[in-house]
C-alpha cells in the first residue's frame, strides 16, 4: 500500500507509534487529520507568497525606488524571509503543531509569549479576511458594464459560502483547491518571464530594450535613502503569508519530509519569482513612465498586463484580472483555514473558550470555522454600508503584524537551538537541520529591525500641518485627507506592538507565568513519529539528477 493511498491505516499507524513512545500527542493535535501531501505543501507554500502585491503594484516599487532600488529592495526582504522559514522548518518539521510558531513560545521562553502572539496572529488574518473580500468585489467589477447596478456584496458573499463549503469538507478539499489556483499563478508567472525576456530581447514587439532602462534619468536608483526605506517596508508586506507552512504541518502526512521540501523552495521562489520579475518589469518599462503607478489597482494598468501587451497579447487585461480575482479566492481559502488553526490552538491551550476547539470527524474545527464565518459576515456590513473608512484604519496593521511575527520567530528560534543545547541533546539529531544558523539568523534579524525601526521611523515624520482658518475647501480636504492617512500609519506602526506588551503582561499578571528554564522546556510532547511507511517514504529514488530536481521543487 503505498503512503499517497493509506488513509485511515495512516491515522492508526500514527496513533500507535505515538502511544508506545515516550512522546504524546499535544492537546493541539487531537482531532486534526494528517491529509496534507508534499504537492499540497508545496504549493502551499509558493500560494502564500505570491499574490496581488506582486500582480497588481510590483510597477510603484519600481517607480519609487528605481530598477536597482526595487531589485535590491526585493532582495533584501527575501534574505529575511528566508531565513524566517528556516528557523520554522526546523522547529515545524520536529513539532507539527496547529499553532505553528505561535505556540513555541510556551514551550522555550513564557506561555504569556504564545498567549500574545498566537492572538495577534489571529487577529491579522480576521482583518485580513474582508480586505480580500473587499478586493474581490472591485475584480469583479472590472468585468461588469459601466454604470452596473450590479450590488458590490453578492461576489463576497458567495466567496463567503463557497469558503464555508471548502473548510467543511476537510484540509484536504482546502489543499487541492490551493494546489490548482497556485499552478494558475506559477504559469502566469513562467509565461510572463518568458514574454518579458523576449520582449526586452526586441524578439517580440519590434523594440530592443536590453538595459536602456537602467541608465538616464532616475535609473538605476531613484528617490534617495530615505524612499528606498519606504519601499523596503512595503516589499515586505508583499511578501506576508509565506510563514503560513508552519501552520499547515500539522496537518500534513509527513512533516519530516514535507515542511523541508516546502521551506527549502522559498529561495528559489524569491529568486525567480519576484526578483527574475522586477527585473523584467524594470527593463521594459521605464521608471518615469506614468503607466507603472498603477493607482487605480486595476488589472488593466497592471504591470504584468503593460508587458503581455508589448508581446502583443491582446486579451492581457482580462487574463490578469482573471489571475488576480483567483490569487483573491487563493488568499481568502488560505485566511480562513489559518485563522481557524489560530482559535483551535487558543481553545486547546486553554486561552479560549473550550468549545471553539471542538473538532468533527473530518478533523474540521466546526466552532472556530463558525467564528471566523461570522467575523467575514459582520466585516461585509462594515465595509459595504458605509463605514469602509473605519474599516481601513484596522486594516493597516495587518502589514505590521507579519513583521513582527517574522522578527519573533527568529527570537524563539535562538531560544529553542539554546534549549535543544541546554538539555544535552546534538542538533544531528533535529529531524531537520535549518541551513545558515547562526549567522543567517542574525543578518535576517539585523534586517528585521532596520525595517520595524524604519516602519515606525516613517509613521511619525511629515505630520500634516493645517493650512489655517482661510484656507480653501480644497485645501481642507486635502488636509483632512493627509491627516487620515498620518493617523492610519501611526496606527499601523505601534498597534501590534502595544497591543502585544498589553496581551503579555496582563497574561503574566493574571496567570503568573514564569520564563521556562531551558532544561525544563518540552520540546516532546507533539512531536511526529514517522512509522516504517513515512522512513520509507523519504528514501531518496531514482537517478541522480531527478534528486537534485525534487530537492529543488
Amino acid at each position: 500500500m503505498t503512503h499517497e493511498h493509506e488513509g485511515e491505516k495512516y491515522d492508526i499507524d500514527y496513533m500507535h507509534d505515538v502511544s508506545s513512545s515516550s512522546t504524546a500527542l499535544a492537546a493541539e493535535q487531537q482531532g486534526l487529520k494528517r491529509d496534507l501531501r508534499l504537492r499540497h505543501m508545496i504549493m502551499i507554500a509558493i500560494s502564500g507568497t505570491i499574490g496581488t502585491g506582486l500582480f497588481l503594484t510590483s510597477g510603484n516599487t519600481i517607480a519609487d525606488a528605481g530598477p536597482a532600488g526595487a531589485v535590491l529592495a526585493y532582495g533584501i526582504i527575501g534574505i529575511w524571509l528566508v531565513f524566517v522559514c528556516q528557523a520554522i522548518g526546523e522547529i515545524a518539521t520536529l513539532l507539527p503543531l496547529p499553532g505553528a510558531f505561535n505556540a513555541w513560545g510556551g514551550r522555550v521562553f513564557d506561555e504569556a509569549f504564545s498567549f500574545q502572539m498566537t492572538w495577534m496572529y489571529f487577529i491579522n488574518w480576521a482583518l485580513t479576511i474582508p480586505a480580500e473580500l473587499s478586493a474581490s468585489a472591485v475584480a469583479v467589477s472590472y468585468w461588469l458594464p459601466e454604470g452596473s447596478s450590479f450590488p458590490p456584496w453578492v461576489v463576497p458573499l458567495l466567496i463567503i459560502i463557497v469558503m464555508v463549503a471548502i473548510n467543511v469538507t476537510g484540509v484536504k478539499a482546502y489543499g487541492e483547491i490551493e494546489y490548482w489556483l497556485s499552478i494558475l499563478k506559477v504559469c502566469t508567472i513562467v509565461v510572463f518571464i518568458i514574454c518579458g525576456i523576449l520582449v526586452d530581447a526586441g524578439a517580440v514587439g519590434g523594440t530592443v530594450y536590453g538595459f536602456s532602462n537602467w541608465s538616464g534619468e532616475g535609473a538605476p536608483f531613484k528617490g534617495g535613502f530615505l524612499t528606498f526605506v519606504k519601499v523596503l517596508v512595503s516589499v515586505g508586506f508583499a511578501y506576508g503569508g509565506s510563514e503560513m507552512t508552519g501552520v499547515t504541518a500539522a496537518e500534513s502526512r509527513n512533516p519530516h519530509k514535507h515542511v523541508p521540501k516546502a521551506v527549502n523552495t522559498v529561495l528559489v521562489r524569491i529568486a525567480f519569482f519576484y526578483i527574475v520579475s522586477v527585473f523584467l518589469l524594470a527593463s521594459i518599462i521605464n521608471t518615469n513612465d506614468p503607466h507603472l503607478i498603477n493607482t487605480t489597482k486595476s488589472a488593466a494598468t497592471a504591470p504584468f498586463t503593460l508587458v503581455f501587451q508589448k508581446a502583443g497579447i491582446n486579451v492581457a487585461a482580462n487574463f490578469m484580472n482573471a489571475v488576480v480575482f483567483t490569487s483573491i479566492f487563493s488568499a481568502i481559502n488560505s485566511d480562513f483555514y489559518v485563522a481557524t488553526r489560530m482559535l483551535l490552538s487558543l481553545s486547546r491551550n486553554g486561552w479560549a473558550h473550550k468549545s471553539i476547539g471542538y473538532t468533527n470527524a473530518r478533523g474540521v474545527p466546526l466552532v472556530s470555522l463558525a467564528i471566523v464565518t461570522a467575523c467575514s459576515c459582520l466585516s461585509l456590513i462594515t465595509v459595504f454600508v458605509g463605514s469602509g473608512v473605519v474599516f481601513q484604519w484596522f486594516v493597516s496593521i495587518i502589514g505590521s503584524i507579519i513583521f513582527q511575527s517574522w522578527i519573533l520567530i527568529l527570537f524563539l528560534h535562538f531560544r529553542f537551538r539554546y534549549c535543544w543545547k541546554a538539555q544535552g541533546r546534538a542538533v544531528s539529531d533535529l529531524p531537520y537541520v535549518s541551513w545558515g544558523y547562526p549567522y543567517g539568523n542574525i543578518i535576517a534579524t539585523f534586517i528585521g529591525v532596520l525595517c520595524i525601526v524604519a516602519n515606525i521611523y516613517l509613521s511619525c515624520i511629515d505630520p500634516p500641518v493645517h493650512p489655517g482658518d482661510g484656507a480653501s475647501a480644497d485645501a481642507i480636504r486635502a488636509y483632512n485627507s493627509a491627516r487620515d492617512g498620518y493617523a492610519q500609519g501611526l496606527l499601523s506602526a505601534f498597534f501590534p506592538w502595544v497591543m502585544s506588551a498589553i496581551l503579555f503582561f496582563s497574561y503574566k499578571f493574571v496567570r503568573k507565568t514564569k520564563m521556562v528554564k531551558a532544561e525544563e522546556a518540552d520540546l516532546d510532547t507533539g512531536r511526529f513519529i514517522p512509522t516504517d511507511s513515512d522512513l520509507k517514504d523519504m528514501e531518496s529514488h531514482g537517478p541522480a539528477w531527478k534528486k537534485v530536481v525534487k530537492f529543488i521543487i
